[in-house]
């Protein structure tokens, strides 16, 4: 990175981290999506509801593994933006080593839980059946992802997004290729679909050793000296992070609670379709978030808090007309879009009936998500937090109970827009005082 290349092309250094990011990041609900698709068209309606049961625990994964990775990378970007090359490569080393020891740890904890969680939830026969050989197999893969996704954001860090974005591309098609081989042509049902993803990540582990090996420029695997002070800054710098993700999973185990109770198999399949089009929208702006976070750490420890903040309006913008576009697009093809996963009309109603309520939220959500992003490069992990914790957890299960109770399924479609547009009044609360402090 260079101070002056990112003061005169803020838009071009922007993109050129970002798209990359952007590209992976879709890639990889992609292949939620494509899972999706196999499970409606190979195993069924109850696939597609199972696979939505289990999302608290991918949530789980993803907020303890963004935890670590996101606070170490912005602890790495500052070190590297003041020129301590030696510490930044510490951070890198701690980073990986403890997302792999607490991915693990998480999926021998998970497994004895899947039966209490069923019964929470009230799943039974097939829906139950096809969770379970889902989500064996899922928490073998859930680890390697976690760890893909660590080593991918120190890789974009030290300047080479482009080469995470070909493993993303491989790990995508090799995904889709076997999941129509093992669910479409050896017909084995969920547990081949996951078993895809397992072995899809795991060639995609393999291209990521090999670059740490022979083309790391910065940051390089080697001996490492753990650090009590490293850990625990490093913890509470991604607690937004962790907050966020897990406030998400608690929200979709409170959304599959309140929907398999009040309406039925039908309206979670219904609601999952529809949530792969918010997952995808989320994946785009955790993209840019990603791509934008070294620019504006290592802004940030060059002392030039301006710069930083032009960084984060300047994204913001790109979010808000990304979830525009997006929000005309899903709602013009609702119909077309509903009949690639099923053909059920009562389920192909309701997200026709549904999608333009619940799209109307990635109005908002692209810029809450960015700011919190924001917050996190910088170093206030409590404004991050705040946002994370409205948009994710206090408001939004405020409006999961509320709301279907009041309204049935038009209820459910209206949570997620409520959530986002409250917390936008504390994103621009926290946008004014970081405004005054910069000046």
């Amino acid at each position: 990175m260079d101070l002056q290349q990112i003061k005169q092309n803020q838009a071009g250094m922007i993109l050129r981290f970002s798209v990359p990011a952007i590209i992976s990041m879709l890639l990889t609900a992609f292949i939620t999506v494509a899972d999706g698709f196999f499970m409606g068209n190979y195993v069924g309606k109850e696939g597609i509801a199972a696979v939505n049961l289990g999302l608290p625990i991918v949530y789980l994964y993803l907020g303890v593994g963004l935890m670590i990775s996101i606070g170490g990378v912005a602890m790495a970007g500052m070190a590297l933006g003041a020129g301590e090359r030696e510490n930044c490569n510490r951070i890198f080393r701690q980073t990986i080593v403890t997302t792999i020891a607490a991915s693990v740890l998480l999926s021998c904890i998970m497994l004895p839980a899947f039966t209490p969680m069923l019964t929470v939830l009230g799943a039974e026969g097939q829906v139950s059946r096809y969770f379970r050989e889902y989500y064996w197999i899922m928490l073998l893969e859930l680890p390697v992802m976690v760890v893909n996704s660590s080593f991918g954001m120190f890789i974009r860090g030290e300047g080479n997004p482009e080469y995470f974005l070909k493993v993303t591309i491989l790990n995508a098609v090799l995904n889709v290729a076997l999941d129509y081989l093992f669910a479409g042509c050896l017909t084995w049902g969920a547990g081949g679909i996951a078993a895809a993803s397992l072995l899809s990540a795991l060639a995609s582990l393999f291209l990521i050793l090999s670059y740490f090996q022979k083309k790391a420029r910065i940051y390089r695997l080697g001996t490492l000296r753990f650090s009590g002070t490293l850990f625990v800054k490093g913890m509470l710098n991604g607690s937004s992070e962790f907050i966020g993700e897990m406030s998400t999973g608690i929200a979709m185990f409170a959304y599959n609670f309140v929907i398999m109770r009040k309406i039925g198999a039908d309206g979670l399949t219904a609601f999952t379709i529809a949530g792969y089009a918010a997952y995808g929208f989320n994946m785009l702006v955790v993209g840019f978030g990603q791509g934008a976070s070294p620019l504006i750490s290592f802004a940030y420890g060059a002392k030039e808090y301006e710069l930083a903040g032009k960084l984060r309006q300047r994204t913001n913008r790109y979010v808000f007309f990304a979830g525009a576009a997006v929000f005309l697009a899903m709602t013009v093809n609702s119909g077309w879009y509903g009949s690639l996963f099923v053909q059920n009309e009562n389920i192909a109603e309701m997200i026709r009936s549904g999608m333009v309520i619940f799209t109307s939220a990635f109005f908002f959500a692209g810029i809450n998500g960015i700011t919190s992003f924001y917050f996190t490069a910088t170093g206030r992990a409590f404004e991050s937090a705040v946002i994370s914790l409205s948009r994710g957890l206090v408001v939004l299960l405020a409006c999961i109970f509320v709301l279907p109770a009041l309204l049935g399924m038009t209820g459910v479609w209206m949570a997620a827009p409520v959530t986002e547009a409250v917390t936008l009044m504390l994103t621009v609360f926290f946008l004014y005082r970081d405004r005054k402090r910069s000046r």
